[in-house]
């Protein structure tokens, strides 16, 4: 299977602007990256105490008095400035919104995209913003979202959709445009933990975990535990082993690191291509990548260096 790359695009923080998503997606495609990616997030408390899994000290990095771009939206406006690359949710918080309403979103987004859809789903982690959004289902959040998944494939591919989950019922109801993709777009389950990994085998086409971001470390060792759980629980759950699809999201820094020992993913080019082949040997064939700086041409720059000197290293077989 050949490997994908992925890049992040500034839908929040002081770099995101309608030019500036514009200019690193168009240069993502230019420079042959496959995928282009956005989080989410709708409201954002000013007094969190939830624990942010993607932190040391469990605090989230980002604040309410900086803009944070509504995903779908941006994947629409980034569909109509680009013409090849994938447009991807990392990830879509599914059990923030009406599963109907989401679902047609999008379908259409998949329509007007020419088919370009990636759905990266999760389940939240922001106590705060459950209750701010009027929500009752914080607790609730994983098997919501089991049952949001199983109704956007009822209603994208059913010409009569008709779902009795445990937290929506849908029936007598015409759903239309179906998504382009057949049977639907991939929906890729984010996180790392066991219920994220059962949920990935039984319900998702791909696997999405963050790395290399502690606590999440995700080292090529702790890796390959967890893809042979998720292989494990495929075949429980009556699906090919290899029915699921490995990505991994990472930092990439072509700084030199000043610690003793370098961190994955930092470093001169042929070192980062290393790592990213150990993960390649481990069954990973999607990356997602970010280029940290603290301006879109900063961020061009690790763009252009990784696909300048990286990916001519990396075996696409």
């Amino acid at each position: 299977m050949p490997t994908t790359f992925g890049c992040s695009a500034p839908s929040r923080g002081p770099l995101a602007s309608p030019d500036n998503l514009r200019s690193i997606a168009q240069r993502a495609e230019d420079l042959g990256f496959d995928s282009v990616w956005v989080s989410d997030h709708i409201i954002l408390p000013r007094e969190v105490s939830s624990f942010y899994p993607y932190s040391a000290d469990g605090v989230a990095t980002f604040t309410p008095d900086q803009p944070y771009y509504e995903p779908i939206s941006t994947l629409n406006f980034l569909a109509g400035c680009t013409h090849r690359v994938r447009l991807g949710t990392h990830v879509l918080i599914l059990p923030y919104r009406n599963p109907v309403l989401t679902a047609k979103m999008l379908a259409t987004l998949d329509v007007l995209s020419g088919g370009r859809l990636i759905l990266g789903a999760g389940v939240g982690w922001m106590e705060e913003e459950f209750r701010a959004l009027d929500l009752d289902t914080f607790t609730q959040r994983g098997a919501v979202t089991n049952d949001y998944i199983r109704l956007f494939k009822e209603l994208w591919t059913s010409g009569n959709p008709e779902f009795h989950g445990e937290y929506y019922d849908v029936a007598g109801a015409g759903f239309l445009p179906k998504p382009v993709q057949d049977p639907h777009p991939p929906i890729w389950i984010g996180g790392h933990t066991g219920p994220a990994i059962r949920r990935a085998a039984e319900l998702g086409d791909g696997w999405m975990p963050i790395g290399l971001r502690p606590p999440a470390i995700l080292e090529p060792e702790e890796m390959a535990t967890k893809i042979a759980r998720l292989r494990r629980l495929s075949v429980q759950a009556g699906r090919p082993e290899d029915a699921v699809d490995i990505c991994f999201s990472t930092n990439v820094s072509f700084d030199s690191p000043a610690a003793p020992v370098r961190p994955m993913m930092q470093g001169r080019p042929e070192q980062i291509a290393a790592d990213l082949r150990q993960y390649q040997d481990l069954g990973v064939s999607n990356f997602i990548l970010s280029f940290p700086g603290d301006s879109v041409a900063a961020q061009q720059e690790g763009m252009e260096q990784f696909s300048r000197e990286v990916t001519p290293l990396i075996p696409q077989d």
